[in-house]
């Protein structure tokens, strides 16, 4: 059994042999001619294809990076950092990159606060592109927050101004320390810094969160104001400049950005805004409202004046002379000045 079994394998491998021999000399035909195949889409014969890293060279270049760093140089962003309030939990949020961050990862700061606050700087607003299909995802300028915000101030309220000008909602908004006087009853003031601190430019934008007091001038639609439907954050205060003290990343608009709108010349403030303020300011001061260092009092004081106080610290804190907003900010001023003339 064993021997008939191996001369059985013998006689397969010989075989074998035999037909590799034999097919080694036969002649292949040649194959079937057929129609030329279209040219691929990623390319033609004799022609280079795009450069892969393209796309990232154009941002990421001595030549773009190097007007942006010297316009950073003079940002408010930069220059204006406070270390005590960068350590403190409560304003850790805008005034310092771990709590900025923390903030837009988890949804909060830490409550101790921050022993070594690091000042803003590039990771602080920049991260890590969310895609590379930029021709169809639109170019996120690797931004941490390029979604709508939901307002601290009031969690209905959600603004979306679109893409990199969403980034800078997260700090440009009233904090929450504040109830924003309303109805008729007296209002208590609680701390000299009353008022929506620093941050209303996205509210008086979309044109909310002001004290909207009953008066002559009428208030304009939510969202309604040009500078809202017609532009955005970024293309008024991000504009190209080849001086770095204005545009890029000094936020300081170009008049290029403005005369584009407005051929006659960029304006300092809308009609009549100094002067109203003024007198505002004056019926609050004549009211006893501010300390020698021009901070509100703390005290119980009627809705009318409470009101109107909140409407003037929200129109100084926008810091635009009325130019984010100016129906807006005619209404609140003109109805506030009415009520305390009463």
């Amino acid at each position: 059994m064993k021997t008939s079994h191996l001369l059985r394998i013998l006689m397969i491998a010989i075989s074998g042999f035999l037909f590799i021999q034999c097919t080694s000399d036969l002649e292949i035909p040649d194959p079937i001619a057929g129609p030329a195949g279209a040219d691929g889409r990623d390319g033609v014969d004799g022609t280079d294809g795009v450069d892969g890293t393209a796309s990232c060279v154009s941002c990421h270049s001595n030549a773009t990076r190097e007007p942006l760093l010297a316009s950073w140089d003079v940002a408010k962003h930069n220059t204006g950092f406070v270390s005590f309030a960068a350590g403190r939990a409560d304003c850790a949020q805008c005034h310092s990159e771990e709590g900025y961050i923390d903030y837009l990862n988890i949804g909060e700061v830490d409550t101790a606060g921050y022993t070594n606050p690091s000042r803003f700087n590039c990771t602080t607003c920049h991260d890590k592109h969310s895609t590379f299909d930029f021709e169809n995802d639109g170019f996120d300028y690797a931004l941490r927050n390029i979604e709508a915000v939901t307002l601290v101030i009031d969690e209905a309220t959600v603004i979306d101004f679109g893409d990199a000008s969403n980034n800078c909602i997260t700090c440009h908004q009233p904090r929450n320390s504040y109830e924003i006087p309303s109805g008729t009853a007296d209002y208590e003031i609680t701390s000299k810094r009353f008022g929506p601190h620093h941050g209303p430019q996205s509210t008086m934008l979309e044109g909310i969160m002001g004290a909207n007091i009953a008066g002559a001038e009428a208030y304009p639609g939510v969202g309604s104001a040009t500078h809202r439907t017609g532009s955005s954050c970024v293309s008024c205060h991000m504009g190209e400049s080849s001086d770095t003290s204005q545009g890029l990343h000094s936020w300081v608009p170009t008049d290029a950005a403005c005369v584009a709108c407005h051929p006659n010349g960029a304006p300092d403030e809308i009609a009549g805004f100094s002067q109203d303020m003024a007198t505002l300011q004056a019926l609050l001061e004549a009211n006893n409202m501010f300390d020698v260092d021009g901070y509100y009092v703390p005290g119980t004081y009627s809705a009318k004046l409470a009101q109107a106080a909140w409407n003037y610290r929200t129109l100084l804190e926008d810091n635009s002379n009325g130019i984010h907003n100016p129906a807006y900010t005619r209404a609140l001023l003109k109805n506030s000045i009415e009520a305390l003339q009463e």
